[in-house]
């Protein structure tokens, strides 16, 4: 693991959570994206040494709407930066880590991601990510 490389925050609207970031707490917009494969709105924003993965449900049976509805607003997951993500994935298994994602999947920015299993993860849901360029 390289870093934290962003925090995800499911909320029920991008629009009002962005006014919260942006207008009081002064960071700043990075851009605004649809990853239909997770069903998902998402807005990044910068935190300064991280971003702020801003997630809002695009449909009523999006792993976020389910998330909203269990639990409501919130800190959904934790990223970190991975290089050879199929190799941390193998990493993870052999370590006992119990994976969500077997293999890489498509996400926000074009980056490769997996997700590890909170049952395995102290009750945290994690993501590996790999950027092949920064947002």
């Amino acid at each position: 693991m390289k870093k934290v490389d962003h925090i995800g925050i499911a909320v029920a609207s991008l629009e009002e959570s962005m006014a919260l970031y942006t207008e009081q707490l002064g960071m700043t917009h990075m851009k605004t994206e649809t990853v239909e494969s997770q069903g998902v709105n998402v807005a990044f924003i910068d935190a300064g040494n991280m971003k702020i993965e801003l997630l809002e449900p695009t449909s009523p049976d999006s792993p976020i709407a389910k998330f909203l509805e269990k639990r409501g607003q919130g800190i959904h997951h934790i990223a970190y930066s991975v290089q050879n993500i199929e190799s941390r994935i193998a990493e993870m298994k052999e370590r006992g880590i119990q994976m969500i994602n077997e293999s890489p999947k498509l996400g926000a920015g074009g980056a490769h991601v997996a997700f590890m299993h909170p049952k395995s993860t102290g009750g945290v849901l994690m993501e590996l990510c790999e950027k092949k360029e920064e947002i």
